[in-house]
């Protein structure tokens, strides 16, 4: 891997990836990509955006968050649910938070996972994060039925430039707004999708040598991780594409890069 200005570009064999799917390739790590490949995924399946949105702004969305539908297998979401909620069931919902940001939540952080999880959790950290290191521990984030996460842009003391989140047991909408530029576009998050929140987006192109396919990958800046408020809608404005989305419990299984070390509250 090498860097050059603000981009990264890793060379790396096809049949890395492989491994972790049996119907589609890492490239699916992108929404941009997984609509080309898969022909059944339409991109107003995964988000909705205004009419007046500009295509270079929908290429901009897709290229920097992705959503990936049906990542976790039911078996997948239930050795999850299983292992959490003996601990979560002792918590009660919260109605405040220390920055007004959620409403009807608990949450916990895990660091040790049965050997099953673990593999469930790598698998998201290999799709998501490539060579960027993670947070040791796991934050899961447990919202009520009438639970909703208020507009927000996670603090970089705490994370870095690379949120995934798989969602479990509901749907739900995810808003995005860009306060400066009046540019709000929502996704739907499906039960058992993972989202992959970036600060930067990947280009990808193959070539061979000697019979070996080969990716190269490049990561450039993108403005979707800290330039963009987001929150996860309330039950009474929860639609998408003109359809009530309603959201029952939700629990969030949400893995985190390692925060760079900064003295400033927003990068430039």
């Amino acid at each position: 891997m090498f860097l050059a200005k603000n981009r990264a570009v890793v060379l790396v064999k096809y049949s890395v990836f492989i491994p972790y799917y049996n119907s589609f390739t890492w490239l699916d790590i992108t929404s941009w990509y997984s609509t080309r490949i898969d022909p059944k995924i339409k991109v107003d399946e995964i988000f909705e955006f205004n009419s007046e949105t500009t295509e270079s702004n929908k290429k901009l969305v897709m290229a920097n968050l992705s959503v990936i539908n049906d990542f976790l297998s039911e078996t997948e979401e239930k050795s999850l649910v299983d292992e959490i909620e003996p601990y979560m069931k002792r918590l009660r919902y919260q109605y405040d938070h220390w920055d007004h940001a959620i409403h009807g939540f608990r949450e916990t952080e895990r660091l040790k996972w049965n050997e099953s999880n673990s593999i469930i959790l790598n698998k998201i950290k290999s799709i998501a994060f490539g060579n960027d290191l993670t947070l040791p521990h796991t934050h899961i984030l447990d919202l009520a039925e009438n639970g909703y996460i208020k507009p927000h842009i996670d603090s970089i003391r705490f994370c870095g430039n690379t949120i995934a989140g798989a969602s479990l047991l509901s749907d739900s909408v995810m808003r995005f707004c860009n306060d400066k530029n009046q540019f709000t576009f929502s996704a739907l998050l499906k039960r058992r999708s993972l989202y992959i929140m970036r600060y930067g987006h990947t280009y990808a192109f193959y070539f061979i040598i000697k019979y070996i396919f080969y990716f190269i990958i490049i990561i450039s800046r993108g403005p979707i991780r800290y330039d963009f408020s987001h929150e996860i809608l309330s039950n009474d404005v929860s639609s998408f594409q003109g359809n009530k989305i309603v959201k029952t419990r939700r629990v969030s299984v949400i893995c985190r890069s390692r925060p760079e070390p900064t003295t400033e509250e927003n990068p430039q």
